[in-house]
């Protein structure tokens, strides 16, 4: 039971660390609310690293299922 509990809130962290630190970034092009003005440093638009930051997660969680399974799978033999 301890160990879904500290899974459970792992998990939790990870996503809602996720969800904020996705927030946290204003939109390439838009105008924070500050008082100073102009255009970005550079330009341009922004990387889209959302995309690409949602495969590593994807392929790291079947990474570590893979490992689990495997280890689950050696214990039962």
């Amino acid at each position: 039971m301890k160990r879904v509990l500290q899974y459970s809130f792992l998990t939790a962290f990870l996503v809602f660390s996720t969800v904020l630190s996705l927030n946290a970034q204003p939109h390439a092009g838009e105008q924070n609310t500050g008082a100073v003005t102009g255009d970005r440093i550079g330009g341009g638009a922004g990387a889209p690293v959302g995309s690409g930051t949602l495969l590593l997660l994807g392929l790291a969680g079947l990474y570590g299922g893979k490992k689990v399974y495997r280890v689950r799978k050696g214990l039962e033999t």
